[in-house]
């Protein structure tokens, strides 16, 4: 099977692919935060903040709304259920996969009676 790529799933799964990213996600999903809230739990300055967050919004992850010197940045969930599907396919696929080899793995075990004897 040859896979379609997907440009937008390409961006999601590049941005998630980083830990930092992944902590700056699970932080937004608590509510707004500011880029020097997002940075200070990485120890890392704002400029380095900044580039993970333009990652996120590359992959439309992430929202910013500027407001004077302060960037607010909200989380934007509709590319990760287009992820969530994308892998849930997958999990659908080897769920069945492993249904099976469970079924013929039942199959070969020899069955002995609740007494002990052999049939």
């Amino acid at each position: 099977m040859v896979e379609q790529k997907h440009p937008d799933l390409d961006a999601v799964f590049h941005a998630l692919g980083d830990r930092t990213r992944r902590a700056m996600l699970r932080q937004l999903a608590e509510g707004t935060c500011s880029v020097g809230d997002l940075a200070a739990p990485c120890a890392m300055s704002l400029a380095a903040a900044s580039k993970h967050i333009r990652v996120l919004e590359a992959a439309g992850l992430v929202s910013r709304e500027i407001r004077g010197r302060t960037h607010l940045c909200r989380l934007a969930p509709g590319p990760l259920a287009s992820a969530h599907a994308w892998i849930g396919f997958y999990e659908r696929f080897w769920n069945g996969r492993l249904a099976i080899l469970d079924d013929l793995l039942r199959q070969e075990i020899p069955q002995t009676p609740p007494n002990g004897d052999t049939p």
